[in-house]
């Protein structure tokens, strides 16, 4: 339980240090990134432990004052997922403004690497937002112990959260089918794990009852065209006609799917996106979808981080809601009487 021969450490993380020491991950990352919020015993016990594993002579350390490093950070669940292509960009809008940097985190959907880049990324922030995270609330909670958190696209009680009104977006998707004629709508849901994909899943179920129409649950699906594609087999073998995606990137492998089986959309099946990403204009058709404003939530996000790290700190306002807009585009249309 040393050091590596070449001097270089372990592959020790804070877990095992954590598990060791006998404390929590937070309180050994408080122990490197705020010493003066763990006693001095424990924080010298984390400290033995820590070298001993060869933990340290792996971390970089954090500066003496938090308020001198000026390093805010954005965790991302996909970076490849154009939602957060405008989140990002507020974010360094936001940030660069204010003298601070971004550093980005993507966790390519996965819990685990999730919270383990978080860990090791936290002694060296100011700040943090996450985006769209796959971590329970305690865990989000926990964080937010050791530096000042916002949440962005999902609610978290006790933290500060920015979150688009998915609700209203979901039920002006459903309201647009129906002026159609639609009556049976189909909701393809996305990762298990998504706060987002359950608030939109109930919505529906929700419209379905005040609007009156059937609704019907397709997935789970990864949030991705591929996943959208593999989607589309089972949308054509159930002849569903509307179909509301958890994100336009399952929308738009959707589309391809079902023009591959020879249906047309909207002709055969209208299909509804959500986010309004860039390639949401241009493919063919046009994709209708629920619009976010992302990058607003970037830059409101990183401001009320920095908000939290002057002496007058800001007050939670609780979640916040973000308003929507359906942009209609080709890819919605009539009821159709065939198939």
């Amino acid at each position: 339980m040393g050091r590596a021969a070449d001097g270089s450490g372990s592959d020790a993380t804070i877990y095992d240090v954590a598990k060791v020491a006998g404390v929590s991950p937070s309180t050994v990352s408080r122990a490197f990134s705020r010493p003066g919020r763990v006693s001095a015993q424990t924080a010298e016990k984390i400290r033995k432990v820590a070298d001993e594993l060869g933990y340290r002579s792996r971390e970089i350390t954090h500066p003496t004052s938090r308020n001198t490093s000026k390093i805010l950070g954005l965790a991302v669940t996909d970076i490849t997922n154009p939602f957060n292509f405008r989140v990002i960009r507020g974010c360094q809008a936001a940030a660069s403004e204010a003298g601070f940097l971004v550093s980005l985190t993507d966790s390519q959907e996965s819990e685990k690497l999730e919270r383990e880049m978080l860990h090791r990324a936290l002694p060296l922030l100011d700040g943090l937002v996450i985006a769209s995270s796959r971590l329970s609330d305690t865990e989000l909670r926990t964080i937010a112990k050791s530096l000042p958190v916002v949440v962005l696209n999902r609610r978290v009680a006790g933290l500060q959260s920015f979150v688009p009104d998915m609700a209203a977006g979901i039920r002006r998707a459903a309201e647009h089918l129906l002026t159609f004629g639609h009556r049976n709508i189909t909701y393809l849901a996305g990762p298990e794990a998504s706060w987002a994909d359950g608030v939109r899943w109930r919505t529906v179920r929700d419209a379905a009852r005040d609007l009156g129409f059937t609704e019907h649950r397709v997935g789970p699906f990864a949030p991705t065209i591929a996943g959208g594609r593999a989607a589309g087999e089972v949308i054509a073998a159930r002849r569903l006609k509307a179909v509301i995606c958890f994100n336009d990137l399952m929308a738009i492998g959707l589309m391809r799917a079902l023009s591959d089986r020879g249906l047309s959309v909207p002709g055969d099946v209208s299909v509804i996106g959500f986010d309004n990403i860039f390639a949401s204009a241009i493919v063919a058709p046009g994709l209708t979808t629920v619009a976010a404003p992302l990058t607003m939530l970037g830059d409101a996000a990183i401001r009320y981080v920095i908000s939290q790290l002057g002496p007058s700190k800001q007050a939670s306002s609780g979640p916040v809601t973000v308003p929507v807009r359906l942009v209609v585009r080709a890819s919605t249309g009539p009821v159709s009487a065939g198939r």
